[in-house]
């Protein structure tokens, strides 16, 4: 016989799917919350990490600065230091220089020069003076140019006053001040006539202006030196013995050096 069934089961099962659907949408809510909230320890967690992560680095980087700040001054300290070490040593190599210095002045002054004026600023030394011809400020640029103390010259000017004295030439020479690779021997360097190229072309420009002002009235003594100089060969002035004898015998010798402008004339 077949059973039949006449209680509402479509209801029944309706409501029962019902309640399983409720209870899987709660246990879903409930894993949801949970792992939010597992996220976000883990978040906070990561984040308290790193932010001790960067404490500990800036507690470096400010040490690290401080270090810096030592290392500039002590850098500092080393710069003074090595100025004072260099001054120093300036003063070392420098101390006898003076001494050489005056010692070339009167081994290098030809005769027929003489200085009126002397000024020194850091490697540069200015001489004035007055000569008797062209030619003799020729001599006395090769002379410099020979001394191991001083380097190159330049004839910064010289004109004649046509004056009655028997130096009539003011001259203005700038030397470059050096210091020999034998410092420390103390032997004087003896002076040749040997001149660089500029020295040469100039010291011969200066005997060609010393045979065009032949015109100009000298005194005889001083005319007949000048006119021996400025016939003779430019390369062998240093060592003509008629013109050396010629001035040393008719032009009365003058005082060396004088450091202060205008000294005693002859």
């Amino acid at each position: 016989m077949a059973k039949i069934n006449l209680l509402p089961w479509r209801a029944e099962r309706r409501e029962r799917r019902k309640r399983e659907f409720f209870t899987h949408l709660v246990i879903a809510f409930v894993a949801a919350v949970v792992l939010v909230l597992l996220w976000g320890f883990w978040v906070s967690l990561r984040i308290g990490s790193q932010n001790d992560r960067n404490d500990y680095l800036k507690g470096q980087i400010a040490q690290l600065d401080a270090k810096i700040t030592e290392i500039q001054n002590l850098q500092k300290v080393k710069d003074h230091l090595l100025a004072r070490k260099r001054i120093v040593e300036k003063l070392q190599s420098s101390r006898s220089q003076m001494v050489h210095l005056f010692d070339q002045i009167v081994q290098t002054v030809p005769a027929g020069v003489r200085l009126t004026g002397l000024t020194q600023q850091g490697d540069k030394l200015t001489l004035d003076g007055v000569a008797q011809s062209n030619a003799t400020v020729a001599q006395y640029m090769r002379n410099i140019e020979a001394s191991p103390w001083m380097g190159p010259t330049t004839l910064v000017s010289t004109t004649n006053v046509h004056n009655d004295t028997n130096t009539p030439y003011e001259f203005q020479l700038v030397v470059a001040l050096t210091t020999p690779k034998n410092d420390g021997s103390g032997a004087p360097a003896s002076v040749s006539s040997t001149a660089t190229p500029a020295v040469a072309s100039t010291a011969a420009a200066l005997a060609a202006t010393g045979a065009s002002s032949a015109a100009t009235p000298l005194p005889a003594p001083v005319a007949a030196a000048t006119a021996a100089a400025a016939n003779a060969p430019v390369a062998s002035m240093a060592t003509s013995a008629p013109t050396a004898s010629t001035v040393a015998d008719k032009a009365p010798q003058a005082p060396a050096v004088s450091t202060t402008k205008g000294g005693a004339r002859p």
